[in-house]
């Protein structure tokens, strides 16, 4: 079980935490759009595979980041969590999704066991966790409160709109330019829950 102290820490990935698998992936161009009603659909059908792949391997399965907020703008991205017995063990989860066209790109064991995978069309970042994993947890925190906090999506939307100018190319300074208030919302949701 996890625990709220557990939470409400935000890891840092440290530069020699992160291995790309097959070297540094082509760079990518960062866009903001408007939310697309299609997202969960698409959502759906990526799950429904992963599901039948994975079979009794995948433990959990979510839709998460603002792709899953109805209404809220959002790179085009689907965002999806999943959760294995253990993310270390890749013979139970790797060999299924690069049958279904993932592709392994970064290893970072000291974040929780996380493994990033892309999928190129529609585009999906498929995060592997291992069980009980805080970060997960995070992540539906955070859905969820957007979910139903009308204020605080509108105010995420523009962050991210003015976020994005200038920065097209560099994720991670896109990243950095909203870092502010996604810790203010997450301060919102902890002191919501009387975590602090």
């Amino acid at each position: 079980m996890v625990s709220p102290k557990e939470i409400m820490e935000h890891y840092v990935i440290e530069p020699q935490d992160s291995y790309f698998v097959n070297g540094t992936p082509p760079i990518e161009n960062v866009a903001v759009v408007t939310y697309d009603p299609s997202w969960p659909k698409i959502y759906s059908i990526l799950e429904s595979k992963i599901k039948n792949e994975l079979g009794s391997n995948l433990l959990k399965i979510d839709h998460v980041g603002s792709t899953a907020v109805p209404g809220l703008a959002a790179k085009p991205v689907i965002d999806i969590d999943l959760t294995v017995n253990d993310a270390e063990d890749e013979k139970t989860y790797v060999l299924a999704l690069e049958n279904l066209g993932y592709k392994l790109i970064v290893r970072e064991p000291r974040f929780h066991g996380h493994r990033l995978f892309h999928y190129d069309n529609p585009r999906v970042n498929l995060h592997v966790f291992t069980l009980d994993t805080p970060e997960t947890t995070r992540h539906l925190l955070f859905r969820d409160w957007l979910r139903q906090s009308e204020r605080d999506c509108k105010l995420y939307a523009d962050v991210k709109f003015e976020a994005i100018k200038g920065c097209s190319l560099d994720i991670k300074k896109y990243h950095e330019n909203k870092s502010k208030m996604v810790h203010s919302i997450y301060q919102k949701i902890f002191k919501h829950l009387g975590y602090c």
